[in-house]
């Protein structure tokens, strides 16, 4: 189990979308008081340095995130592609997908400058690798939380193979959709019907790894001319997203279509040299949620994660509907005319379904991959809601002393990749914290 300081926005696509403001909306209206689309914009301010529309008053100038987006005559084959078939079948042209309410067809914001990736860890600790009062412990392995009656303590950890406990007076978890959870769990925080059959000391009941949620995602395989064809590995597996809304009565924006460049999954089978691309479509707001629970109480045992994508049949209705919008796209002429070879018979499997309700459901549930966008494990909501595991100020119901703030906090996976919504919490959580 290991893990690169900056977390996962060291490992990312460099993705730094915003969700639309409709996201906070809820997450007001589920009681999450502070977190409002008057709340979470300056933070999202605070955080960028847009270096085309940082002047914007909803935009941000000299932040710790550079904000760029690739230039169109560096965009790749199936950037264009699917940008010129968007545009052609009706999508509107939004330059600045950050913008509030954007919607249509936009090049990506990305967390880079010159060419090369910013992490939070390049943005946020380096400049801060000198202030006394941080110390950064590499190869630890968090184990569990300390407690003290009801308060938290402190944390045991494993360092090169022996237990280290250190003490706090607060102590933040911050490991993610995956870890945070699992550290809550083996500390005797969450559900008893999971945790005492694995020998662990219920301290209070929580419904800690129930609710998680991620993007479910199905492609359209494109094999690609040579002149479309990536060329090398150090260009952009994606620079075009559209956002849209599947129909009238849906939530807004609860659909995105992406450009992938390079498609690794028909890659893997190709039978040819030729290299091979994809649009994607993916569920932007979801219904169906998830559960994680322990393996053991082996703290270098990973979690077992269930998704459980497209369980709901709202889901599966909307799902249905992109990946056939997608389809259409696809076989535009903006599209096909970067490909090498028929595009109904890269995608058998999924063109032989497409008439069918039954069938395309069978086929998305045996193939939708998720987007890697996990949140929800540790929901945020009103103290009195049955999903909720932390307040809106992030603290964990039922003990003192013990917040956690990261991705597992969002009521629900936002309608953008994470990236930034994750930054952002970090930000207003640590001027609220101080």
């Amino acid at each position: 189990m290991a893990g690169g300081v900056g977390g996962s926005s060291s490992v990312n696509g460099q993705i730094a979308i915003r969700p639309p403001m409709a996201d906070y909306e809820d997450w007001a209206g589920l009681g999450c008081a502070g977190w409002s689309p008057k709340d979470v914009l300056p933070y999202f301010a605070k955080l960028e340095d847009d270096e085309l529309y940082g002047d914007e008053p909803y935009h941000g100038r000299g932040g710790p995130t550079p904000i760029h987006r690739t230039p169109q005559d560096a965009w790749g084959g199936v950037d264009t592609a699917l940008s010129r078939s968007a545009l052609a079948a009706g999508f509107g042209w939004a330059a600045d997908v950050n913008a509030p309410d954007a919607t249509g067809v936009s090049p990506y914001p990305i967390n880079s400058r010159g060419g090369r990736r910013v992490s939070v860890n390049d943005a946020y600790l380096e400049p801060a690798r000198d202030l006394d009062t941080l110390t950064v412990r590499g190869d630890a392995l968090v184990d569990q939380v300390l407690f003290a009656g009801n308060r938290a303590v402190g944390v045991r950890l494993l360092v090169d193979g022996q237990v280290v406990t250190e003490h706090a007076d607060t102590i933040v978890l911050s490991a993610g959709v995956i870890h945070s959870p699992a550290i809550l769990m083996r500390s005797g925080v969450g559900p008893a019907l999971h945790l005492r059959p694995l020998g662990i000391d219920v301290r209070h009941e929580l419904p800690v790894g129930h609710g998680m949620q991620d993007h479910p995602m199905a492609l359209v395989s494109m094999p690609l001319t040579e002149a479309a064809a990536v060329r090398t590995p150090h260009d952009r597996h994606t620079n075009v997203c559209v956002r849209w809304t599947s129909g009238a009565g849906a939530p807004q924006h609860d659909l995105m279509f992406v450009s992938l460049n390079q498609n690794a999954l028909s890659m893997a089978g190709a039978s040819t040299s030729t290299g091979f691309g994809a649009f994607g479509v993916w569920l932007n707001q979801n219904y169906s949620r998830g559960v994680l629970t322990l393996a053991s109480t082996d703290p270098t045992d990973h979690p077992l994660v269930r998704e459980r994508m497209l369980s709901d049949e709202r889901d599966l209705s909307r799902m249905r509907h992109g990946v056939r919008a997608l389809a259409d796209l696809a076989r535009r002429p903006e599209a096909t005319e970067i490909m090498a070879g028929p595009l109904e018979k890269e995608n058998e499997a999924l063109f032989s379904v497409l008439d069918s309700d039954s069938r395309l459901d069978d086929h998305l549930l045996a193939t939708v991959m998720d987007a890697q966008h996990g949140t929800s494990t540790c929901r945020m909501g009103a103290t009195d809601a049955p999903g909720t595991v932390v307040d809106s100020e992030c603290r964990v119901l039922g003990v003192e002393g013990l917040r956690v703030v990261d991705a597992s906090v969002f009521p629900s996976v936002p309608r953008a990749n994470t990236n930034l919504a994750t930054i952002m919490a970090g930000e207003l959580m640590a001027d609220r914290i101080a």
